[in-house]
């Protein structure tokens, strides 16, 4: 009785492929974030770490492809897509996105599982449409290719997978030849990086233990664009290790740890992070100030708090009060003056697509649009509250002028009071400071200058 147990519990374990076509199929229906998702999937699901990997590999890979996929796929239905079952469309994407892109999965294979789920999930139709297309598909594979008679927008979104109306916009803030790099970088992995709280740890101790703990063949090199940054590349996730757990590291990006470098906290100053969930960079700064003063970190969203609350607890900080307040009407929670006041307001995220990968789909002109009013409704409020000679950070994790640049520009000629400080390349390394805007003193990181995060920073000074 034992074995047919046992046998029956194997029956109902998921292949790296199931899972990834759940989280797909429920990221369309539900409009949730992929991250979120394969999180809450892959808790339930009983994979191997070699198999996680391929699973979220998939599930990134064909968001990343999603319309090139799509492009491939038409003629050769005959139902529309947007009239075909979601699970049986995501099992094409998945599967066209191996056989297109990841050389070292064998054709046949995909085929076959892809079949073995449809036998599983829907009747003899579809198990016989799903073979006939994808086997179609390989026959024809060697003559697929791009239209050669189409524009150059409609070129690089096929061909690096971004939509139309967001490669218009970059071709026409930075040009074409660096929106394809933009676009080209957009869908590469990005580097595992953690940020070292030096007081608990040196940056050089904290490579030694990783070097020591980690699989040989893990690359562990000091950040190039961070003093505190560390990349990794093959030591798995990093979150659930005991460095974490114990406050040694935390998970953030090279192009977001440079915030804070940026505002350079002193100890015993008076901080605040108008919009600080979940706490990434508010920690950084109590950590720059030695853990001496005083953060308030502020964010709209009341459930948010706690993540901040969290953080500082694990990584041992004692000086940061989380508060729950709008910035837009921040006055109404404080009437301190502060030295320095970080603003990473909200925008369109288009700098974290790596990460993120379902942004370009879901993002349109109008968010942007939308986004912009919120972020000037935040500087107006916030920034009388900052101390004559004080130092006020605005950033972004995206690239488009309109929330950047030309939100700068519009705030310094309302107040004649405050104007670029154009020592900001001071607070950066050597490799980061060629990006700074030599006339205004702005950085804009893009995803292909240093394999990081899109980011945006600026450092408004105030007059005496």
């Amino acid at each position: 009785m034992k074995e047919i147990k046992w046998v029956t519990s194997m029956k109902k374990m998921k292949t790296a492929r199931e899972v990834a076509l759940d989280v797909l199929t429920k990221v369309e229906k539900e409009h949730s974030y992929s991250n979120l998702q394969l999180n809450q999937s892959l808790k339930t699901a009983t994979l191997s770490r070699k198999d996680v990997q391929f699973a979220t590999e998939i599930i990134y890979g064909t968001i990343q492809r999603l319309n090139t996929i799509d492009w491939i796929l038409h003629p050769f239905v005959k139902t529309k897509l947007d009239k075909m079952d979601t699970w049986v469309k995501n099992l094409l994407r998945l599967s066209i996105y191996q056989i297109w892109y990841l050389d070292r999965v064998p054709a046949h294979a995909v085929v076959n599982e892809a079949v073995n789920i449809a036998k599983k999930k829907g009747h003899k139709g579809i198990v016989g449409m799903v073979n006939g297309v994808l086997r179609n598909i390989l026959r024809q594979k060697d003559s697929i290719s791009l239209p050669e008679h189409i524009n150059d927008t409609k070129r690089i979104s096929l061909e690096h997978s971004h939509p139309e109306w967001l490669v218009k916009r970059f071709i026409q803030e930075y040009g074409e030849g660096e929106a394809k790099e933009i676009c080209r970088a957009n869908n590469l992995p990005p580097y595992h990086t953690v940020r070292v709280n030096p007081l608990r740890i040196t940056r050089e101790e904290m490579i030694s233990l990783l070097k020591k703990e980690l699989d040989e063949e893990a690359e562990i090199i000091p950040s190039p664009l961070s003093k505190q940054g560390i990349r990794i590349k093959g030591g798995g996730n990093l979150a659930f290790s005991s460095w974490y757990k114990d406050g040694y590291i935390t998970i953030q990006d090279e192009s977001s740890m440079l915030v804070a470098e940026v505002l350079n906290p002193k100890e015993d100053m008076l901080v605040l992070d108008a919009a600080a969930a979940p706490g990434g960079k508010t920690t950084h700064i109590a950590e720059l100030m030695k853990d001496k003063g005083k953060v308030i970190a502020a964010d709209i969203h009341k459930h948010k708090i706690k993540l901040i609350e969290e953080q500082q607890e694990r990584l041992h900080l004692h000086i940061i009060e989380a508060i729950h307040a709008d910035a837009r009407k921040i006055k109404d929670y404080t009437d301190q003056r502060f030295d320095r006041i970080l603003l990473d307001v909200p925008c369109s995220g288009l700098g974290v697509i790596r990460r993120k990968p379902d942004v370009k789909w879901t993002k349109s002109e109008d968010d942007i649009r939308e986004i912009t009013k919120i972020q000037e409704e935040i500087l107006e409020e916030v920034f009388p509250l900052l101390k004559p000679d004080g130092v006020l950070v605005y950033s972004t994790c995206t690239m488009t002028l309109e929330e950047n640049q030309k939100m700068v520009e519009r705030f310094l000629e309302k107040h004649d009071d405050f104007y670029l400080d154009q020592q900001l390349p001071n607070y950066l390394s050597e490799t980061v400071n060629e990006k700074v805007d030599a006339r205004t003193g702005m950085l804009q990181i893009l995803p292909q200058h240093f394999h990081s995060d899109g980011f945006f920073i600026s450092r408004l000074l105030r007059n005496k």
